[in-house]
């Protein structure tokens, strides 16, 4: 009886906090808008999505989505592999005080990391000031309100999503199997690529989920350093939401970001299934 327990306290979370709020925003999305409390008739109809994929700036915001969260996780990447690796290589003392290094942000509030950039790339902000003093610019260098400021803030603020898991990955590695590969003729970039990075493969699919996640359904960072000329489902979502008060919309506009997450990660699973399959 406490097996059976225990194997359903996670199916009963799921089903309280995932299923029942997934059928609530379903149910809504196929609702129409009115004016009242709440603000959706009781009908079911599909209009909602059929605008939603007739309109092409709702595609267009989806793939500008997928676009920059892509990308922020492959720069994620290619920052903190390194850096993780040099922890995970580095001895007990210096590992433990770069993860804490690594972690510390994490006791800021979120919000106030943004606001920071916003005072290091506004037009009078720190960065501008020392490229003036320096002579490298003539005049201010608009890093605000661009897709640059809202990369940057993305690959800062999700970083530390990408090198825990990898450094788990690695600092469970065995060295003796890059020796031995060494030894047997490989060169370093052929040994990182036989054995460091198949046994990495695990800690960089959870990493770059963690970043691609979260990354595609911001608000904040396209919010504040984006402008209002950064448009990303999160803020359609936002101001469907609670500046049109059209929750049926916003509801299929949720539904639909909802599938483009969870397309990938089945396929992810699938391909980590047969690969443990191939190598056991």
């Amino acid at each position: 009886m406490w097996k059976k327990a225990l194997i359903a306290a996670p199916y009963l979370w799921l089903l309280l906090f995932f299923l029942v709020p997934f059928a609530i925003v379903l149910k809504i999305s196929l609702a129409e808008p009115v004016f009242g409390q709440p603000p959706y008739t009781q009908t079911i109809s599909l209009e909602n999505f059929a605008f939603l994929f007739s309109d092409k700036l709702y595609a267009i915001t989806y793939l500008r989505s997928v676009f920059m969260a892509a990308c922020a996780t492959l720069l994620c990447l290619a920052l903190g592999f390194p850096m993780a690796y040099g922890i995970a290589r580095s001895n007990r003392a210096t590992r433990s005080l770069l993860l804490m290094l690594i972690i510390l942000p994490f006791w800021i509030s979120f919000l106030l990391r943004v606001y920071a950039w916003m005072g290091l790339m506004n037009n009078y902000g720190t960065i501008n000031s020392l490229l003036l003093w320096v002579g490298v610019i003539d005049q201010p260098v608009q890093l605000m309100y661009t897709d640059f400021a809202v990369f940057v803030g993305l690959v800062y603020s999700y970083l530390p999503f990408m090198i825990l898991p990898l450094y788990a990955s690695l600092e469970r590695m065995d060295l003796d199997l890059v020796e031995a590969a060494q030894d047997l003729g490989a060169s370093r970039s052929r040994a990182f690529w036989d054995v460091t990075w198949p046994l990495a493969r695990p800690g960089v699919i959870a990493g770059c989920l963690l970043v691609f996640i979260p990354a595609i359904g911001e608000y904040v960072i396209p919010y504040l350093l984006g402008g209002p000329e950064s448009l990303l489902i999160g803020r359609v979502l936002f101001d469907e939401f609670f500046v049109n008060r059209d929750w049926p919309l916003a509801s299929a506009v949720a539904i639909v970001l909802l599938l483009l997450l969870v397309i990938p990660i089945v396929l992810l699973q699938r391909y980590q299934a047969r690969d443990q399959e191939s190598t056991a």
